[in-house]
């Protein structure tokens, strides 16, 4: 196995045009539909850094700043920012361009983790991350920081899961 790998070598590109049956009741992409779609370009990107299968971890953060319209073209940019023995940040940059006037906007930004699953379904080791331009080292510098985070919220998240249980409201 490779020991480490550039951030360049996963980085992924996806573009589609947003067309009505995509769009909420304020003709803007449903939030869901971009979640689809990041999700889908981050585990590419995983993939490509691990050379393997992966499973999305966890969304550590999908944050909405600008609507996307109809017409308008989504195009998302992701790459591994990080890695740990099994695991991988993935970061998505989301930029909408208006087809007609040439105008982008980054409407979106979302972190999320993978872990490389081996032929045993196991988890298996990935390579380490190289950062090389501003912007990569940039979010590779931030990512431990980001990394207890969301340990901390992992650990809040199983006390929760714990406390409210699996009964239903309307049972006893």
């Amino acid at each position: 196995m490779t020991i480490e790998r550039f951030v360049r070598e996963s980085r992924t590109f996806k573009a589609s045009h947003v067309l009505p049956p995509d769009t909420n009741n304020h003709n803007t992409l449903f939030g869901g539909r971009l979640m689809a779609h990041i999700d889908d370009v981050a585990a590419i990107s995983a993939m490509k850094h691990a050379r393997g299968p992966v499973v999305t971890a966890s969304t550590d953060s999908v944050d909405f700043l600008h609507p996307i319209r109809v017409d308008n073209e989504v195009s998302l940019e992701a790459f591994v920012t990080w890695t740990h023995q099994t695991s991988m940040e993935v970061f998505v940059k989301v930029v909408a361009e208006d087809l007609l006037s040439g105008k982008r906007t980054v409407c979106a930004t979302s972190f999320l983790t993978f872990v490389a699953i081996g032929p045993d379904g196991r988890p298996t080791p990935v390579p380490k991350v190289v950062a090389e331009t501003q912007e990569e080292i940039f979010l590779h510098d931030g990512a431990a920081e980001r990394a207890e985070a969301r340990q901390q919220r992992r650990k809040h998240s199983k006390h929760l899961a714990d406390l409210l249980g699996t009964r239903r409201p309307w049972e006893p």
